[in-house]
Order: C-alpha cells, then sequence, then structure tokens
C-alpha cells in the first residue's frame, strides 16, 4: 500500500457577516457541483425555536436538502442545540490519493473542502459545540465534536435528532427494522418518504430519489459510538430525523463518554445517477487511514462453504456429510480444484455454541468452548491438509464465546494456522458492541487472522483502518432461501443500490439448483437442498456484481462439480478490483457492472422477474481486441433456468454489446485482451 497527501491552500467558501460575527458560510465542493450553507437563525413550526444552526445543500445549483437542523440531548443537564451563535471558524482543504487493500478501485482519489465551527449558547451554562463540514464531489458529510470545557466533562447522550429535510416528497428505499436488536436482514421497499410512519425505525442507507439527483443517507467512522438510524419526522412528511441505537445496559442512554469527543460523520452520498452512488468513496475516504503496518498477509478470494447452507447432501461420507474431518476436506478438495483461497468450517466444530436453555442465539454455551474442538474435528490437521493444497481455513465463532475468550482463542487459532474468523448473531449496534467489533478486529490483526461478522450491522469505513476486515453479512442474503421466499429477484437488484452503498456484504452467492419464482421451494421433507429462485446467470453475476472481498460461494461441491458450464466462471472471478463501472442500472429492476482486475474486466448483468434487454457501451474496455467469454441466459432460461447460453466473440471498445436476461436472470462476461 502506498499513498500520498498534498494540502491546499484555498477554499471556496463564501462567509456572510454582519457586525463582524459570522451569520451564514457556504462551502463547495472540489469541482464546485455541490454547494453546502450553514446559518444560525429561527425558522417558523414544524422546525423547533430559538437561534439554531441550519444546514441546506444544493446540487448543480437545484436544491437537494432545505433548511434543517440538529439538537443533542443529554442525560442530566439541558439539551443543545437552541440559542446558539457562531464564534470561530476555521477552513481546510485536502487533496490526495490512496490504495486500499482490496476493494472495488486500486487508486482512491481524496479531496474535500471543509468548514469547522465552533458554536457557543448565547445563554445559560454558554457550552460549546463544534460542527464540522466536509464536502466531496461524489457527497457531503457532518459530525459533531464536544470540545473539552468546564460545562461539560462526561456525558451521557441519550438522544440524537439531526434533521433531513428534502424538497418535495422524494421517493425512497426504506429498510424498516421492528427494532434496535437486528441482524439488519432486510429488504428495501419502495415508496414516497411521506409514505414511512412517524417512529418507523429505518435503516441505514436511505435511498433517495430526487428530481435532478440522487441521494443516500448513513454514517462513517463510527467508532465508541451508536449505531445510526432514521425515523420520518413527526410533523414534516418531507423529512427524517436520526436516531441513534440505546446501549443494551442502559436503554435510556445512547452514548456514555466524556469530552472531548467527536461524533460518527452523518453522510450523504451524492450523484446525477443511481450507480454514481455505487461507484462513490466517501464512506472510505471518511474513515480513518490504515493501521496495519504490514498487510501482506491480507488475501481476497473465494471460500467453498459446508454444510450450514447445503445441508447434508452429496457423496456418501458415513451415510452423511456433518461435522467432521472427512467432511470438511470434501469442501476443501472442492476449494483446491476451484483454485478457491478458503474453506469455511461453520459453526458447532467446536460443539453446541448457544445456551440450550435460553432463547436461539441469545447466550453462550456454558458446556462448549472455542479454545476446545469436538472429538470429530481437527482444526489444525485441516490446515495442514488444506494447506497442502493452496487452501486456507476460516473458522466460526459465536460472539458471546468471542467475548470472553478471544484473548486466549486468536493465539491458539494463529498457533493452528487458521486463517481468519467469522464471527456471529452480534445483531446490535449499541456501542458496547460497537466497541466489541473494534476489540475484536485488532486483535485479529495481531494475530493475522481475517474476519467476517455476520449477524452484523452495516459498513461504516472500518475495513479501510482496520483491512483484515474482509466483509460483513448484514444482509438479507442466499442463506434465507432455505426456510423463506423472501429473497426475490427484485431484492437482488435492490441491493446493489441500498445495503452495499455501505461496503462489502457477504450475500453468499453461487446457487446452482436454481428455480423460478413461480416453482420455487423452501428446504423440505420433499425439497431436501435449498433452491434460489434466479437463474444460474444471474448466481454468476453476482460474484461480479456484489461487493465483497471475500465471496463465500454457498452451494455444494456434488451441485459445483455437476454443473461445469457455471464452474468455469467462478474459476476465473477475482474478489478484488483495480477500477468499477456502472454501466445500467435502476433500483428494483436491474444492475449492469463493470470491474477490472488487472488486465482483465469482468462484467456481472442482473435483471428482476421481468425480462430485458439491456445494450451496453463498451467503450470501459479501452484500445485493443478483446475476447468476451460470456455466460448468458439460455433461449429457455424462463422455464429451465439452470441453462446457461455460453459463447466467445471478439469486441472492441468501439461497440455496443446486448444483453439479452431472462426474467430472474442476468448475465456474467470475462473480458481478455487479445492484442
Amino acid at each position: 500500500m502506498y499513498f500520498y497527501t498534498r494540502c491546499l491552500t484555498a477554499l471556496s467558501l463564501m462567509p456572510v457577516i454582519v457586525a463582524g460575527v459570522l451569520q451564514a458560510a457556504t462551502v463547495f465542493s472540489p469541482d464546485g457541483a455541490i454547494a453546502v450553507q450553514v446559518q444560525v437563525k429561527s425558522m417558523p413550526a414544524p422546525y423547533a425555536t430559538g437561534e439554531r444552526l441550519y444546514y441546506a445543500a444544493t446540487f448543480n445549483e437545484q436544491p437537494l436538502l432545505l433548511d434543517s437542523p440538529f439538537g443533542l440531548e443529554f442525560k442530566g443537564m439541558p439539551a443543545l442545540g437552541e440559542n446558539l451563535s457562531i464564534v470561530d471558524t476555521k477552513q481546510a482543504s485536502f487533496s490526495g490519493e490512496w490504495s486500499p487493500v482490496c476493494g472495488t478501485q486500486s487508486k482512491i482519489v481524496n479531496a474535500y473542502n471543509e468548514l469547522r465551527l465552533t458554536l457557543e449558547e448565547t445563554s445559560g451554562a454558554k457550552r460549546r459545540l463544534q460542527f464540522f463540514v466536509r464536502i466531496f464531489d461524489d457527497g457531503l458529510a457532518f459530525r459533531y465534536g464536544i470540545p473539552e470545557q468546564a460545562a461539560v466533562s462526561e456525558f451521557v447522550l441519550t438522544k440524537e435528532s439531526s434533521e433531513f429535510h428534502f424538497p418535495g416528497d422524494p421517493t425512497c428505499w426504506i429498510g424498516a427494522y421492528p427494532s434496535f436488536r437486528t441482524h439488519q436482514e432486510t429488504e428495501y421497499s419502495k415508496k414516497k418518504l411521506s409514505e414511512a410512519k412517524p417512529g418507523e425505525i429505518i435503516a441505514c442507507p436511505l435511498l433517495l430519489q430526487l428530481p435532478h439527483a440522487w441521494a443516500a443517507l448513513t454514517e462513517a467512522d463510527l467508532d465508541d459510538w451508536a449505531g445510526l438510524y432514521f425515523t420520518r419526522h413527526g410533523s414534516a412528511a418531507n423529512a427524517v430525523v436520526s436516531l441513534v441505537s440505546p446501549r443494551i445496559d442502559q436503554p435510556t442512554a445512547a452514548v456514555i463518554s466524556k469530552a472531548p469527543r467527536l461524533s460518527p460523520w452523518r453522510v450523504m452520498m451524492i450523484g446525477e445517477k443511481p450507480g454514481d452512488l455505487i461507484e462513490s468513496n466517501i464512506i472510505v475516504n471518511l474513515a480513518k487511514p490504515c493501521e496495519i503496518k504490514d498487510t501482506s498477509w491480507i488475501t481476497p478470494g473465494i471460500s467453498a462453504w459446508d454444510i450450514w447452507w447445503s445441508g447434508n447432501y452429496g457423496p456418501d461420507y458415513n451415510g452423511e456429510l456433518k461435522m467432521d474431518n472427512a467432511s470438511m476436506k470434501y469442501f476443501i478438495d472442492l476449494a483446491a480444484d476451484m483454485g478457491w483461497e478458503y474453506q469455511l468450517v461453520d459453526w458447532t466444530w467446536y460443539g453446541p455454541p448457544f445456551d440450550p436453555a435460553k432463547p436461539f442465539g441469545s447466550a453462550a454455551n456454558p458446556a462448549t468452548s472455542i479454545l476446545r474442538q469436538r472429538p470429530d474435528i481437527d482444526i489444525p490437521e485441516l490446515v495442514t491438509y488444506a494447506a497442502a493444497k493452496h487452501v486456507k481455513i476460516l473458522i466460526w465463532l459465536d460472539n458471546y464465546h468471542c467475548d470472553a475468550e478471544m484473548e486466549q482463542a486468536f493465539p491458539l487459532y494463529e498457533k493452528w494456522g487458521v486463517a481468519g474468523v467469522k464471527v456471529d448473531f452480534m445483531a446490535r449496534d449499541d456501542q458496547q458492541m460497537v466497541n466489541f467489533y473494534h476489540r475484536l478486529v485488532k486483535l485479529a490483526a495481531k494475530h493475522h487472522l481475517v474476519v467476517d461478522f455476520h449477524g452484523a450491522y452495516k459498513p461504516t469505513g472500518f475495513r479501510r483502518t482496520y483491512p483484515n476486515l474482509i466483509t460483513r453479512e448484514g444482509v438479507l442474503g442466499n442463506e434465507y432461501n432455505k426456510w423463506s421466499d423472501r429473497v426475490t429477484p427484485t431484492h437482488n437488484v435492490t441491493l446493489p443500490f441500498t445495503r452495499m452503498l455501505c461496503g462489502p456484504m457477504d450475500y453468499t452467492p453461487g446457487g446452482f439448483i436454481n428455480k423460478t419464482p413461480e416453482t420455487f421451494k423452501v428446504v423440505g421433507d420433499d425439497t431436501p437442498a435449498p433452491q434460489v429462485m434466479t437463474t444460474r446467470a444471474q448466481q454468476l453475476a453476482m460474484f461480479v456484481v456484489y461487493e465483497s472481498p471475500l465471496q463465500v460461494a454457498c452451494d455444494s461441491p456434488y451441485n459445483y462439480r455437476t454443473s461445469p458450464a457455471g464452474t468455469e466462471f467462478l474459476k476465473a472471478v477475482p474478489t478484488t478490483w483495480d477500477d468499477t463501472k456502472v454501466l445500467d442500472g435502476y433500483p428494483g429492476e436491474s444492475i449492469v457492472i463493470a470491474r477490472r482486475a488487472g488486465d482483465e474486466w469482468f462484467l456481472g448483468g442482473m435483471s428482476n422477474e421481468q425480462a430485458r434487454r439491456v445494450s451496453i457501451d463498451l467503450g470501459f474496455l479501452g484500445a485493443g481486441q478483446w475476447q468476451a467469454h460470456i455466460f448468458a441466459d439460455a433461449d429457455d432460461a424462463a422455464q429451465r433456468p439452470e441453462k446457461l447460453a455460453i459463447s466467445n466473440i471478439s469486441v472492441t471498445a468501439h461497440e455496443t454489446l446486448t444483453l439479452d436476461m431472462a426474467g430472474s436472470g442476468g448475465a456474467a462476461i470475462q473480458f481478455t485482451k487479445v492484442k
């Protein structure tokens, strides 16, 4: 990894000063397209009373965010937000470039203008508050700072009310949760913002379509703080208000801390097209730089996955596949044959993880330990067997045993030669759980372990700071096909524009028992193995479309070995990229993405339940002649979704390629330069 930085001396800032006091200021993005104005003033209902700081934004000189205030509430002292004045202002600019360990681009430009305000109450204790606004070409962000001062030392934040007022009634894609205790695995429903219910817990990101722009609200640099959500404003149907997750030990508190403190960034991604948001790097640019000096051991790749998803079926190993070394070697052999980097040994390798006397997944089993293996599993022996075949071993852990035992377990796993851990069932993002994530990832880095969080909250950029955090779930993915019909083609083509905006998602693609939405069945007496309600071509396309430096292929060795046509693509596709171009798409309808790895380009196209023809400009390829190795839906894929039409054609960047995708279908293409 390398990076360089260059500080700029000029800032596009337009201040308004009356009687020597700054009343308002406008700061622009480096390209001038985004402008944010901050101003202290009073506003009528539905706004709160008193002199408050309001922020507003335009994009290409059109309103994007109307005047919006904030408020912070604390235990044992008055709320902070009213009767404020600006007492100091600073300006800053930055432009640089850095290289992530793995991701969607090999070089990321980080350029912004920033306004830093110090606010002071005009009465009472005259507490001070900092407000930072940072503007990039692909969005804006703001955060709060509580400086060290006599009036505020230790504090308990009970509520944050950052408001976002939009012009008109934007169309939104909303993921909703029944509570803050969630695995963050949900669909995103298309509706008008006014149709959302005040009090409803809305997921990050919140995607919005405005008349002249697209935007998404989320957060970045979440550290020792509570996770962010939104709800519709109680009296303004065109606005949302932030919510933060309450602590599990003190439900009336969200953040317990002391000054000086900075909040996470509140982020608005902005673009002219929905695909612009997918290409955005604003979240990682707002995160802290990498803190791991030697990252050479962090390896992206594809993993085979054992019986947790694919079930007890396949070749006869003493009657069935099960959690034992013989069965795990069967999956290791698949990974070796495919050229994949990993095999994931999932749950129960150390015995039943959860307390049988309590609700499932809510507490550790006191009879088991992540320091001990069950009698029929030998992880060091599996590591040795896999290493001889150039495969690494990942192991599953529950978070409860991790919390208690990881200081002893992680050095042990390093001694065993384990490459990484999948940690599961957190289902929270309160301040305590956020701190658990950070403690675990840092300890894992110390012992050269990559991390995959499941039952997880959405990414907030920490993968830049600790790139051994290689992926996470927090997504309604293929696993749900075992017991539900929720993973629809519409859902699949909504995810790139919603959950994936936050960062990598371990969807676990690659289901090879392909059905139509009409013939799909969940696992039962007449359906022994999980099915997917998409064509095979769509499952292949997911390996390109869905960002995840660790892709966990969900199906069994038997299904892959008996489907050589599809596995040809899975032997070739990488999981980390040098460049990404979103070529076409609309949330819930379709998506086409091209990604480059070295000298090759890969393309993934996916459609909802409707068949569609998409014309793709191949200009992204660059000069020369290219061979396109195409895995598309067969002509009868609507009836036989497992069928592929495989072809090779010669193309150049001056041509247009037509993709015919069946309903619930897709296409996956490998472009190789020939001259």
